[in-house]
């Protein structure tokens, strides 16, 4: 590899592959560093949006990524269900979500990234954070080497250290929220529709995906610090009495082999004093986000590294004359692309505090399918909220 690359990438996962398959196809030199090898499992909602099935379609990896098309999304709760399918169209296609194991896509974007020329793609080495030199960003500490470059990405995940050590840190929201998830293999697949189904229960909610091979995601969102509540079964005790407590959902896994064991993270909100220093920039979770009530945080990743590309291509192709003016214009069209997304999940977070509020919500989207199919499309990324 050469002494200086033209970006560092810290994090192999979705909005670090995207990003340097893009910036290799572009001609620029790369260097990418993932943590842990894959295939690696991570806690996650499983269902990739219309948006950021566009983006595969657009990068040509489809195939590759593979997943179980879903068309829709149904809401189950106080005794009523209210369904929608993504409306319009997305770059000439009807728009559709894809289910897929985590593991699964990471992998295979990772490795998208390993074959794309200009890019060095290195698994199983910790990034212990930037370099940083007169107060810019000059490269990454590697497996406790020193790697330089003309730009810096932090693509490395909620707890950041890239974040960490270029003093992005800000609190975390005061609302801690955790997550929990499983995988089955159903044993009557006929049973499972071509939509995430999202159950509104007492307190948390559960979000299915369909995934190929007969299998199926459960995770369950909460306020609730299950292990307190719970001290002897903890978190597993916590999902089985919430999926027993939902009697379709409970029908639909009788007999169902079980295929992971529940796995979490907490909180799951994370935040950012800024997206950007001099010489650096984060993607994905590393520049912070709210929660993942509304599914749509691999899309989000999948755009925004798309949205960079042609940024950091331009910069670097003529020499980085205007400096660092250009982090400060793509952070301002990031939060114009996750603007109405942001607000749609904070309005979605206020309902859930207000059990009366939502279910009056979801009786309104009962009796107005088209309202309920644009705000489905917003969640989707592919309608803007106003």
């Amino acid at each position: 590899m050469a002494d200086v690359a033209d970006v560092l990438i810290a994090g192999g996962g979705i909005a670090g592959s995207t990003l340097a398959v893009l910036l290799g196809r572009a001609g620029l030199r790369v260097e990418i560093y993932e943590e842990r090898r894959f295939p690696r499992e991570k806690p996650c909602g499983e269902g990739l949006m219309p948006a950021g099935v566009a983006v595969l379609r657009r990068l040509g990896l489809a195939e590759a990524a593979g997943g179980r098309p879903l068309h829709g999304v149904r809401y189950h709760g106080f005794g009523m269900s209210a369904e929608a399918a993504f409306p319009g169209e997305i770059d000439g296609a009807p728009p559709v979500a894809l289910g897929q194991r985590r593991w699964h896509l990471d992998r295979a974007l990772f490795q998208a990234a390993r074959a794309t020329t200009g890019v060095e793609a290195v698994e199983g080495v910790a990034v212990d954070g930037a370099v940083v030199e007169d107060g810019r960003a000059v490269g990454l500490r590697v497996g406790g080497e020193i790697r330089r470059a003309r730009l810096v990405i932090g693509a490395d995940g909620p707890h950041s250290p890239v974040r960490r050590s270029l003093g992005l840190d800000a609190p975390r929201p005061k609302r801690a929220r955790i997550g929990l998830r499983m995988h089955f293999r159903l044993a009557r697949p006929a049973d499972q529709p071509s939509l995430i189904e999202v159950f509104i229960g007492d307190g948390h909610e559960l979000y299915v995906t369909p995934l190929p091979g007969d299998e199926v995601l459960v995770a369950g969102l909460s306020d609730r610090d299950v292990a307190a509540e719970d001290p002897a079964g903890g978190a597993r005790a916590a999902l089985a009495r919430w999926i027993e407590e939902e009697p379709v959902l409970r029908a639909r896994l009788a007999g169902a082999e079980t295929l992971t064991a529940v796995a979490g993270r907490s909180p799951l909100g994370h935040r950012a004093r800024a997206g950007f220093a001099p010489g650096a920039v984060l993607l994905g979770d590393a520049a912070g986000f709210i929660d993942p009530v509304t599914a749509g945080g691999m899309a989000q990743a999948m755009l925004t590294a798309e949205l960079l590309a042609p940024f950091v291509t331009k910069t670097l192709a003529d020499g980085g004359a205007r400096g660092d003016r250009w982090l400060r214009r793509f952070d301002r069209q990031r939060r114009a692309l996750l603007r109405d997304y942001h607000l749609l999940t904070r309005f979605v977070l206020f309902l859930i505090g207000r059990p009366r509020l939502a279910r009056a919500m979801l009786r309104l989207m009962r009796r107005n399918p088209k309202m309920m199919a644009h705000l489905i499309g917003v969640a989707g990324g592919v309608r803007r909220l106003i």
